[in-house]
């Protein structure tokens, strides 16, 4: 018998799979999806039977009440806008706050008989309304047992019946549709889906019960009901206003609000907590992870967009994300911070701009900032990577934290720039404030991260030639060094870099630093010899385009001869402390007499930087320096903000309500050379909605003049603001104040 040997084939690999992936949905895992869209409607039968209908159908119903009309009282000079604090919205819906009441008319077919009639208002959010999820609330002209919403008659007269509802003050904000259900002998009958009975309810600020209550007129007026802001930029030593169009009333742009949240997915459920609202924005107002509103770009090169620069306020912005759903380019921080405003105070959320003086963007938690010297005290720009914002802008929301121990409550730190990752997703917030100033690190949200941006330490550290670092000089209060804010109901601002920080060197500082030290914050702890030497550089006001002189300072506080080894560098920078391109150098050798001061003069000649200059014309001076005798080394930085010709912006005096005037932009370049690809966007909260005009060229030492023709729409005090951008020259802007009578 022969041996018959057998082999087995592995099994043939299974077809590869054609065609786009299954749509990823619920199925398996809940009965019915999860509500997560606003603009989504239910559809509700007109008409709900008590039994099976018998084959002669239903008897005529005219002797039941019926509606004939409802009234939602919805114009802007009517009691349900005006108390609720929602008149000045360009939209022809019903806007009400919750914890509130508002007032609905019903005419009926006969007068209402409370003793045999039934009716009720039902209001629905969401595809699939249910009572116990509160999607869909039943409110009765009498309480009812379980029902959440408050109701009651207010008045009858004749047919009429005005009814008060008071939605509960943390139910789901959003977009509502009201329908009005009588019962009869057969069934329920409700009236017509129409859109006039869509209704929008947001947080409510000025109800002691909601969670973002804030109990202060002036900063509600100001953090709620002000469209017009000012964001602060430039440099701690010289700083420069942006104004900016909020623009939370113009129409269209609650709708785009509720879009965004539409966008995410988030659960209808979800929106009534502000906690989750603004951690869920904070995310989807940058396009990382999630095709969210704005486009971050610090490159300089924005040609396929509108450079974050040239932008005037958020309506822009938020109508062609809602429109082509698709992220709006391009965005650096304080656009982002903006536009986040506009969503916050559009709902209902206290909210202002906040601005950090030299924040640091600290990605592991140490606390310190690191740059790199060689042997001999020159920076060595390839081995330093950190870098210090010269600022960085951020929000403040105000709102209780029920979900953190008591006292953490109010102003809330909350941040759309993509800088880095939280639980996966780049998004930052909400974080205490309070928090962050007693170190509390270990709370939610970010705290530690935006800890870091405020408390860092800059330390500087030789390289020897053998790679070996060690620390040589620590600078303590150079991150963090101003945090300011646009004052309550002024245009000047308000410094409120105590509300982040205890004095630097206090007792209270130092037990918060040990505080964060416990929950993982590693810093600095190199106790160094103060140098009896001091460097310091001088504050400078310089237009784009000029020479100008740095006066350096050595002042010797010893008794003896002191003679330094000095290194002065000066950088072009984006405005995140990045260098682009350094443009002068200088390493004199300085001789210092017994407690003297010696003044070295550098010349800086506008030839040498201008044709390096990016958007916001920063130029940044370090200059580091080791003492012969001692060994030490001594450090100063300085940033020096360019400053940009001026938009003339003129507009008619004496303005009225629905009565034409004149808006003017003057321009002159100041440069021997031309402009060219110029754009100017102009636009004011009330009189005009955003406009712009694009320039091919604008030669050298000539002008222009654009005007255009506006019809405001609402009195009061108000700003129409321009800006000018182009390749050449960015962060170009005017703006002029105007009183429109009624």
């Amino acid at each position: 018998m022969s041996d018959v040997s057998t082999t087995t084939s592995p099994s043939p690999a299974p077809p590869a799979p054609t065609g786009p992936p299954p749509k990823v949905t619920n199925r398996g895992r809940t009965t019915v999806p999860l509500a997560s869209s606003n603009s989504d409607t239910a559809d509700i039968p007109e008409f709900e039977y008590f039994g099976v209908v018998g084959p002669r159908g239903l008897p005529p119903l005219t002797d039941y009440l019926d509606i004939s009309g409802v009234d939602m009282m919805r114009r802007p000079d009517e009691i349900n806008k005006k108390q609720h604090h929602t008149m000045f919205f360009n939209s022809d819906s019903l806007i009400v706050r919750r914890g509130q009441e508002f007032q609905v008319k019903i005419t009926f077919n006969r007068p209402y008989k409370p003793a045999e009639d039934l009716f009720a208002l039902e209001f629905l959010i969401g595809p699939t309304p249910d009572f116990s999820k509160g999607t869909y609330i039943p409110v009765f002209p009498i309480k009812q047992r379980k029902i959440t919403w408050e109701g009651r008659v207010t008045n009858t007269s004749d047919n009429v019946v005005t009814m008060g509802i008071t939605p509960t003050a943390d139910c789901f904000v959003g977009k509502y549709h009201m329908t009005v259900a009588v019962k009869t002998p057969y069934g329920i009958r409700r009236t017509k889906w129409d859109k006039s009975r869509d209704l929008y309810i947001l947080f409510n600020p000025w109800a002691a019960a909601d969670a973002v209550f804030l109990d202060d007129e002036r900063e509600r007026q100001e953090c709620v009901m002000t469209e017009m802001g000012i964001i602060y930029h430039g440099a701690y030593d010289d700083i420069a206003e942006r104004n900016w169009n909020y623009g939370q009333f113009n129409y269209g742009v609650l709708d785009a609000c509720l879009f965004i949240m539409d966008k995410c997915e988030m659960p209808i459920t979800n929106r009534g907590d502000p906690v989750k609202v603004t951690r869920k924005a904070s995310a989807m107002l940058n396009s990382r992870d999630d095709d969210g509103v704005l486009v971050g770009n610090w490159s300089g090169d924005y040609t396929y967009g509108v450079a974050p620069t040239s932008w005037t306020g958020s309506t822009d912005i938020l109508l062609a994300y809602a429109s082509s759903k698709m992220p709006v380019r391009y965005a650096q921080c304080w656009v982002y911070s903006a536009v986040f405003n506009t969503f916050l105070r559009c709902l209902g959320i206290p909210s202002r701009v906040v601005t950090n003086y030299f924040s640091a963007h600290d990605n592991d938690g140490n606390l310190k900032t690191d740059i790199i010297l060689d042997e001999n005290g020159r920076i060595d720009r390839s081995r330093t990577r950190d870098s210090i914002w010269n600022y960085h802008c951020w929000n403040e929301c105000y709102m209780s934290r029920p979900d953190l121990p008591p006292g953490f409550g109010g102003w809330q730190v909350v941040d759309a720039t993509p800088q880095e990752t939280s639980d996966g997703m780049y998004r930052c917030g909400p974080a205490s404030v309070q928090a962050i100033k007693h170190g509390q690190t270990c709370f939610p949200f970010d705290a530690a991260f935006v800890f870091a941006e405020v408390n860092s330490d800059v330390v500087f550290y030789a390289r020897s030639k053998d790679g070996t670092m060690e620390p040589v000089r620590v600078n303590r209060t150079h991150v963090g060094r101003l945090i300011v804010t646009k004052a309550a109901g002024d245009v000047t601002r308000r410094d409120i870099t105590d509300q982040y920080k205890f004095s630097e060197g206090s007792t209270e500082e130092r037990t918060v630093l040990e505080k964060a030290e416990e929950y993982g914050c590693k810093r600095d702890k190199s106790e160094l010899p103060a140098a009896d030497v001091d460097l310091v550089l001088p504050s400078l006001e310089v237009s784009v385009g000029d020479d100008f002189e740095l006066n350096l300072e050595f002042v010797n506080h010893s008794g003896q001869r002191r003679i330094v080894d000095a290194y002065i560098s000066g950088s072009v920078v984006f405005y995140t402390g990045v260098p682009s391109s350094e443009f002068l150098f200088r390493d004199p050798t300085v001789t210092i007499g017994p407690n003297k001061t010696v003044k070295e003069l550098v010349v800086v000649e506008s030839k040498n930087y201008m044709k390096h200059l990016v958007e916001q014309s920063n130029l940044h001076f370090i200059a580091t320096g080791k003492v012969k005798e001692t060994g030490q080394i001594i450090t100063a930085m300085k940033v020096v903000t360019l400053h940009n010709p001026k938009l003339i912006v003129t507009i008619s005096e004496r303005g009225k309500v629905n009565e034409e005037m004149t808006a003017t932009v003057e321009f002159t370049n100041p440069f021997t050379f031309s402009l060219e690809d110029v754009y100017i966007r102009m636009e004011g909260p009330g009189i005009m909605l955003p406009k712009s005009k694009y320039y091919s060229l604008i030669p050298g030492g000539s002008s222009l003049t654009w005007t255009e023709y506006v019809i405001p729409q609402r009195y009061g005090s108000t700003r129409m603001i321009a800006t000018l951008d182009c390749p050449a020259i960015r962060q170009v802007y005017g703006q002029a104040s105007v009183a429109i009578e009624p």
